[in-house]
């Protein structure tokens, strides 16, 4: 399963009714590339695609890739505001090791 925190439920469900799309899902995948190997790719999209998991927590539908699913599980996708935050933040516990701004990282 892959999560969300309160903190990136509150900030997602804000850019979504920013957009007025109060009905997309968050779609959450893993790409090649990024300082480390690999990085984390994430947008608003209408609908979930052949072969997409979904998840729901905090009254946000994310949709990840089966073969993104692999890197991703127990992931927390979380927000970091303030003064010194850094948006959006991968918690990932498969992560052997990550670049300093958290976008990428390698297994």
């Amino acid at each position: 399963m892959v999560h969300v925190s309160d903190a990136a439920a509150r900030q997602i469900q804000r850019l979504l009714s920013d957009e007025g799309r109060s009905d997309a899902f968050i779609r959450v995948s893993v790409k090649s590339g990024g300082f480390s190997g690999l990085s984390y790719d994430f947008g608003f999209v209408d609908a979930p695609e052949e072969g997409d998991q979904t998840f729901e927590e905090h009254g946000v539908k994310m949709l990840v890739e089966k073969k993104s699913l692999l890197y991703l599980l127990g992931t927390t996708l979380d927000f970091s505001g303030g003064l010194n935050g850094k948006g959006f933040v991968f918690n990932n516990p498969n992560a052997a090791r990550t670049c300093g701004c958290g976008g990428s990282f390698a297994v």
